[in-house]
């Protein structure tokens, strides 16, 4: 039961012209039943079949209003959708606004097996849809069937909706080769380029008065000798030049991507500074969550 318009647009909500009702299997032999104690009664001409069957089909009926109404009123609009990675399940937000309680709604985006039942109370709720990106880019989930068969399983009510939000997708992460450019730029601490300030052993810095725990080698034995007292030379590491990634040679361009995207989540895990460089944009070398997040989008958006 998968026909019906599809609503279009930001925000839908499930009206009389957009909600689709049909008899469940169960209900088609609950409906068979009635029938069939219809024919009983009127045969035999007896009150008991004919009591138990306009019972069934009052049941019937009434179910057929309760189902309708647990979809009646509804609507349905698109939170803020995170990015996420190809070919790994993402999480796309929906939110809906209940009028009144509604019983055994249950959500699919195509292609998806149907989500648990939901009973939702009266208000608004932000549900976290799983679905699989076909590829990277700005993608959407695709349909949406929304659908309930309570109170009674005897009819399953629905409605179809086409979220307008996109999400931005990532390429796949899989490890393979990635060319390293070399870069000039040091690592970054916040926001800026600085040289690493602890002592280390590359560059002469300052000087500081002697103590026990330094090493005789840093001693300034120069000044030693001239009188002025004891003073240890203090030196700075100088900062490593953060590569550059590009796309490596002769690979396609899409596993090239894949290689780069698992290279960037690696370096970003282990805090270390990187650019990218891609044909027709580039990203200067930094460190950080929204550093790994602009990286990974340029590959999204590469052509």
């Amino acid at each position: 039961m998968d026909f019906g318009r599809p609503q279009q647009g930001e925000r839908v909500r499930l009206r009389m012209r957009s909600l689709y009702i049909l008899p469940t299997r169960f209900g088609w032999l609950w409906l068979a039943g009635t029938v069939l104690l219809q024919v009983v009664g009127i045969q035999m001409q007896s009150n008991g079949p004919l009591l138990l069957s306009f019972l069934m089909l009052s049941l019937f009926l009434l179910a057929l209003h309760l189902t309708h109404f647990n979809l009646q009123g509804v609507e349905l609009s698109c939170g803020v959708p995170a990015p996420g990675f190809a070919d790994a399940p993402v999480a796309y937000p929906i939110r809906l606004r209940c009028p009144g309680p509604s019983e055994g709604v249950r959500l699919r985006l195509a292609g998806k097996e149907p989500d648990l039942p939901l009973s939702l109370p009266p208000g608004e709720h932000e549900l976290l849809l799983r679905w699989s990106p076909p590829g990277r880019g700005w993608q959407r989930p695709g349909l949406l069937r929304i659908q309930t068969t309570a109170p009674l399983g005897l009819f399953c009510c629905w409605a179809r909706w086409q979220p307008a939000a996109s999400q931005l997708i990532y390429p796949a992460r899989r490890a393979g080769p990635v060319r390293l450019l070399a870069s000039a730029t040091a690592p970054l601490v916040g926001e800026r380029a600085v040289a690493s300030q602890r002592d280390g052993s590359d560059d002469w810095r300052d000087l500081a008065p002697h103590r026990p725990q330094d090493s005789p080698t840093r001693l300034a034995w120069k000044l030693l000798a001239q009188g002025r007292g004891e003073y240890t030379k203090r030196f700075r590491d100088l900062p490593e030049a953060a590569p550059l990634l590009a796309p490596e040679p002769g690979v396609p361009l899409e596993d090239a991507l894949e290689h780069l995207s698992e290279r960037i989540w690696r370096l970003h895990g282990q805090g270390l500074s990187y650019g990218l460089e891609l044909p027709g944009q580039s990203v200067s070398p930094g460190r950080g969550l929204v550093h790994r997040d602009q990286c990974l989008a340029a590959l999204a958006w590469c052509r």
